[in-house]
């Protein structure tokens, strides 16, 4: 008898996932099942799997895995969604959730509206490195390194519309100054402390929105003078709220969480239900 998983599509501005409460649904081979599940026309469809479980140090845990089976160390939109779905599906009446990722453990504050979760705020922690990348010759221009537990290349541009994300994005993924490769952001400021975004999402390529990228691209924009410590990011699909706490040092993520649709698929096979 073919077992069959329950899983849930949610979007983060765009941002899509598939998860899976691994509590009821035991996950085997996850890597092999995100790229089988991933895939248009042939499986669901998303930018990748997120398997929510139990933690012995938070409320919850988190495992996220990109299109192409690597695992991801954070995710910010993921995690809104992760928030929206243990509160809406009832494994919590907690409306300050802690989750445990693989860079660490993050902090969730619902925003509620009747018994629906209109929006969340991810407490994602202080960025742990930046500095200034030159590439030469070879691209004319400077760039940013922010690591938000995850490594971001963040570069401003005066016309985000005319940067070859395609071809650009996959080179710098891989580009030898970064041996474990590297998410990849194009930023134009168009306002008073509003920016537009573009990502290519190491393992998953282009994306409709990155809750990493989007921390990394306001931090990098404050300490480049460019805005001040509270932006919003415009990505291709919604945007974020980024605030750089200065009493803490913490970036706080306010952006929304969406449902799409529930299903069954059959776990040996990859074929939706």
């Amino acid at each position: 008898m073919t077992n069959k998983i329950k899983f849930t599509k949610m979007h983060g501005a765009g941002n899509d996932y598939i998860y899976v409460d691994t509590t009821r649904y035991p996950i085997a081979d996850p890597e092999k099942k995100a790229i089988a599940w991933s895939r248009f026309h042939t499986g669901i469809g998303s930018d990748g799997l997120i398997l929510i479980g139990t933690s012995d140090k938070a409320d919850f845990s988190m495992r996220i895995f990109n299109a192409d089976g690597s695992e991801a160390m954070m995710c910010g939109n993921g995690s809104r969604c992760v928030g929206k779905y243990v509160y809406e599906y009832g494994l919590t009446d907690k409306t300050e959730i802690t989750l445990d990722t693989l860079s660490g453990i993050k902090i969730l504050k619902l925003h509620i509206n009747g018994k629906t979760v209109s929006a969340v705020t991810v407490d994602m922690g202080s960025p742990l490195e930046t500095g200034e990348v030159c590439f030469g010759k070879e691209y004319p221009f400077r760039s940013t390194q922010v690591s938000m537990g995850n490594p971001h290349l963040v570069t401003f541009v005066e016309d985000i519309s005319q940067i070859d994300l395609p071809k650009i994005g996959p080179e710098l993924e891989k580009y030898h100054l970064f041996p474990d490769r590297t998410n990849v952001e194009f930023a134009q400021v168009i306002g008073k402390d509003t920016i537009r975004m573009r990502v290519w999402e190491r393992g998953s390529g282009i994306t409709q929105a990155c809750g990493t990228g989007a921390c990394a691209t306001a931090v990098a924009a404050c300490i480049n003078g460019l805005a001040g410590r509270k932006s919003d990011i415009i990505m291709d699909g919604g945007t974020v709220t980024i605030e750089w706490e200065e009493a803490s040092g913490h970036i706080l993520m306010t952006g929304p969480a969406t449902k799409v649709f529930d299903g069954e698929i059959e776990a040996d096979n990859g074929q939706p239900k």
